[in-house]
C-alpha cells in the first residue's frame, strides 16, 4: 500500500527513531560482561566497548558506577575513574577512556572526502574538579585527530556537554571492519599528545592543550555516561536501545559464557579425541567482527569418568558463526566418549571470545 503524504510526513518527523542514530555502543554504560561491576587499575577493557589507557596503574581506579553516586535522570549506570594520588603527568603519558567505532558504522559519514559529514558528540559528565576538560577524535592510523574541550562549572554535579565537529575532508578513514574512529576522553594527558582544540590536525592527539588533569589531584573523580555520537550539527535525545539489542551489539566484539550459578554449568558438548583432549564446536551468540580468540578460566571436561581440569585450548578453526576447537586436559579422558565442557567445581568458571578492535 502506498504511503499518503500524511504518512510520509509522520515518518519524516520521526526520522530520528529509525536506524542506528548513536554510533557509540554501550554509551549508557549498562553492559559489563568482563568485570560485572568489579574495579580495575590497569590498561584494558573496563565495561563493554570502553577501554582505559593508564600510564601507571598505581595512579587510579576505574569501575562501573564508581563511588555509587546517583546517575543523571534517565540513566542507571556510568563509568568512573578515581585518582589515587596527586600525580604530575609526564609529557608522553596518557590517562583516558576511549571507544573505537568500527569502520562499517562510520562509513556513511564519508570522512576523508569532500563530502565529509558533520557529527555531534554529546555526553553527561561529572567530576570533583571544575574547569576545562578535553578529549579527541582520531582515525585508525592515529595520524588525523581533532582535540576538543568542554567545561564543568560545578563540582560533583552532572553536566551535559556536546561538541559539534565538521567531518575531516582529508586523511584515511576505514569503512570496513577495522578501526574507524577513536573517541577519547582524557583525564590526564601529557603535552606531547595534547593539541589545539577545535581543528583537525595531521598528528596524534588524545586531548586538548590545557585540559584539567584528574590524576593531578589525590582522590579526584571523573564520571561519564550517556555518550552519543550522531550525524548532524545538533545533539538529540539519547538513543535508548533495548538491553538485548545493546548486548548483541557489544557481543560482536566480546562475548562471555559464565556459570552464573552452580559449579558445573555446561558450556558445550563434544567428543573425546584422546586421553588428554576433546573436540568442541562453539557457537557465537552473534556473528562476530572477525575470528575471535578464545580463552577460559576454571573449566573442566566431563566424560562420565569424572571432571578433569582444562589445561589449555589447542588449535581452533573459525567460521562465520562458530569455531571448532581442541580443549586439553592433563589426562584421564576415555577415547570416543561424548564430553561436556563445564565449570570445574567453580561457579566463577567461564569461556570467552574476543574480536575487539
Amino acid at each position: 500500500m502506498a504511503l499518503t503524504q500524511v504518512d510520509q510526513g509522520l515518518l519524516s518527523a520521526n526520522a530520528q527513531y529509525y536506524g542506528f542514530k548513536n554510533r557509540i555502543i554501550n554509551g549508557a554504560m549498562v553492559i559489563d560482561q568482563r568485570n560485572a561491576g568489579a574495579s580495575g587499575t590497569a590498561t584494558g577493557y573496563t565495561i563493554d566497548r570502553w577501554n582505559a589507557s593508564v600510564a601507571l596503574s598505581t595512579k587510579g581506579t576505574w569501575q562501573q558506577n564508581a563511588g555509587s553516586v546517583t546517575p543523571p535522570v534517565g540513566f542507571t549506570n556510568y563509568l568512573g575513574f578515581t585518582s589515587n594520588s596527586a600525580y604530575t603527568v609526564g609529557s608522553t603519558e596518557q590517562f583516558k577512556f576511549f571507544q573505537v567505532i568500527e569502520g562499517y558504522n562510520m562509513a556513511d559519514l564519508a570522512w576523508g572526502t569532500a563530502n565529509a559529514a558533520t557529527i555531534t558528540l554529546s555526553f553527561w559528565v561529572r567530576s570533583s574538579l571544575t574547569g576545562t576538560f578535553g578529549g579527541a577524535l582520531l582515525n585508525g592510523a592515529a595520524n588525523r585527530s581533532y582535540p576538543f574541550t568542554y567545561t564543568i562549572s560545578s563540582a560533583n554535579t552532572w553536566t551535559q556537554a556536546s561538541v559539534t565537529i565538521a567531518g575531516d575532508t582529508t586523511g584515511t578513514w576505514a569503512t570496513n571492519n577495522t578501526q574507524g574512529v577513536y573517541v577519547q576522553f582524557g583525564f590526564g594527558v601529557g603535552a606531547t599528545y595534547s593539541g589545539t582544540a577545535g581543528a583537525w590536525a595531521g598528528a596524534y592527539y588524545a586531548s586538548a592543550t590545557g585540559a584539567t588533569s584528574v590524576v593531578g589531584t589525590n582522590g579526584a573523580t571523573f564520571y561519564i555516561t550517556g555518550v552519543q555520537l550522531e550525524k548532524g550539527s545538533t545533539a538529540t535525545s539519547f538513543d535508548y536501545r533495548p538491553y538485548g539489542t545493546e548486548l548483541a551489539l557489544a557481543q560482536r566484539y566480546y562475548a562471555k559464557f559464565s556459570s552464573l550459578s552452580g559449579n558445573y554449568v555446561g558450556f558445550g558438548s563434544g567428543v573425546v579425541t584422546s586421553t588428554a583432549s576433546a573436540a568442541f564446536y562453539v557457537k557465537y551468540p552473534v556473528r562476530m567482527r572477525s575470528a575471535p580468540t578464545i580463552s577460559q578460566s576454571n573449566t573442566g571436561l566431563y566424560d562420565a569418568g569424572g571432571v578433569f581440569a582444562v589445561t589449555s585450548i589447542g588449535g581452533s578453526y573459525y567460521g562465520d558463526e562458530t569455531l571448532f576447537s581442541n580443549v586439553n586436559v592433563a589426562s584421564g579422558l576415555t577415547l570416543g566418549r561424548g564430553c561436556l565442557w563445564c565449570g570445574n567445581n567453580n561457579a566463577s568458571a567461564y569461556i570467552d571470545l574476543s574480536a575487539e578492535l
